[in-house]
């Protein structure tokens, strides 16, 4: 474990001295378990407000979770720092991970003193003091930091999100992809590109039924414009009026989608990227393709569906699709379709000889969820390039 010395903004550093504290004093403890054991795993998030660009080039508020990991000082650098679709959290079979999750408060909203706190969706705890719902275990409180531990011990595709006013919070934006790999990767199972083994699974399927040569985590979501507007005007919330106009794919409409770099970040964030994560799908001819879907949206269920290119549902919710006698439980289908909470892992077969520089389009198949608000031609939308 470390502490990190913090330089304290001044309204900070006021509300310490005023508790009887005082900078000289001030830090954030981060708890990393032991440096030599690389099932060991450690990551410092941060909690606050900030803004994103939608493809229409509206600029709209947000909370969200930030990485500050690298940060010497995490209460400042985290301030602003929200990212939707939050940080990817990707593990192994058999880790010990510990999240450190920092509040670091609203800078646009001084008038709010909400708690945040970490939910990893199915997660199957030994005891609920980490599960991150607030009634029952811990909410985490403006300027204070918790380690939440886990015994990483089933792979699957997972999300995680804030449970704290879960339904503001959430459709704020406190939502990200979490996918654990499982201990079989690195053995020969069954036949991938090039009709070599493959060496990467979805689950520990024992035959290599589920394997793949590339993943990519793909998250379904929408935000009500009004609301996020309303919101930053402090004025009252219609949460039963609640719904999407702008469609999303990790945080981003199309064409963002398929921009596969970070994007400009909004003027309001002062320099601070808040849009990291690409959903461009990007494959040889004759690969195997795993999409890690997931669905996190508060009021919206959506399906996702391929033209030309048929999915092998291998999984769902975090289980692999077998019966208890061992019988293969999955299927091929053209389209997947989520409620909120609910994740799908879709194996993608690309046909060999397909030519390279070839588009598909992975797309919404609720014809109203591809626009980006009153902009047509967009919303929850990506490709699938042939290299």
């Amino acid at each position: 474990m470390k502490k990190i010395g913090i330089k304290i903004a001044p309204f900070i550093a006021a509300f310490l001295l005023l508790a009887g504290g005082g900078p000289s004093g001030a830090a954030v403890l981060v708890q990393c378990g032991d440096p030599g054991n690389p099932k060991d795993k450690c990551m410092h998030l941060s909690a606050g407000d900030g803004f994103i660009t939608m493809a229409d080039g509206k600029v709209l508020y947000i909370f969200g979770f930030g990485d500050v990991g690298a940060s010497a000082d995490p209460l400042v650098d985290g301030m602003l720092a929200a990212e939707f679709t939050g940080p990817t959290i990707a593990l192994d079979e058999g880790d010990q991970f510990y999240l450190n999750l920092t509040n670091v408060g609203m800078m646009m909203r001084p008038d709010l003193f909400d708690p945040h706190s970490l939910h990893w969706h199915g997660f199957p705890h030994a005891s609920n003091i980490f599960d991150g719902e607030p009634h029952a275990t811990i909410g985490i409180n403006m300027g204070s930091t918790l380690t939440y531990y886990y015994n990483v011990v089933e792979p699957g595709t997972y999300m995680y999100h804030c449970h704290v006013e879960a339904t503001e919070h959430m459709e704020m934006g406190m939502l990200s992809n979490l996918y654990v790999r499982p201990r079989q990767n690195g053995t020969a199972l069954g036949t991938c590109s090039g009709g070599t083994p493959c060496t990467k699974f979805v689950y520990n399927d024992g035959d290599g039924s589920t394997g793949y040569d590339v993943e990519f985590p793909i998250q379904m979501s929408g935000l009500d414009g009004y609301f996020h507007e309303q919101h930053i005007a402090v004025q009252p919330l219609p949460f039963h009026l609640l719904h999407v106009t702008y469609p999303v794919l990790n945080g981003r409409g199309y064409p963002d989608t398929v921009d596969p770099n970070p994007l400009p970040p909004p003027a309001e964030n002062g320099g601070k990227v808040s849009q990291r994560v690409s959903s461009l799908i990007t494959a040889a001819a004759g690969q195997k393709v795993l999409l890690r879907i997931s669905n996190l949206n508060v009021h919206q269920d959506f399906t996702l569906a391929t033209l030309g290119i048929p999915m092998r549902i291998v999984g769902r919710d975090a289980r692999l699709l077998r019966g208890p006698d061992g019988k293969d439980l999955s299927y091929t289908a053209n389209s997947v379709l989520l409620g909120s909470g609910e994740t799908a892992d879709a194996i993608l077969d690309i046909p060999p000889g397909t030519a390279s520089g070839t588009k598909f389009f992975l797309y919404s198949t609720n014809l109203n969820f591809l626009s980006n608000d009153q902009e047509d031609f967009g919303g929850m939308m990506t490709e699938i390039r042939i290299n």
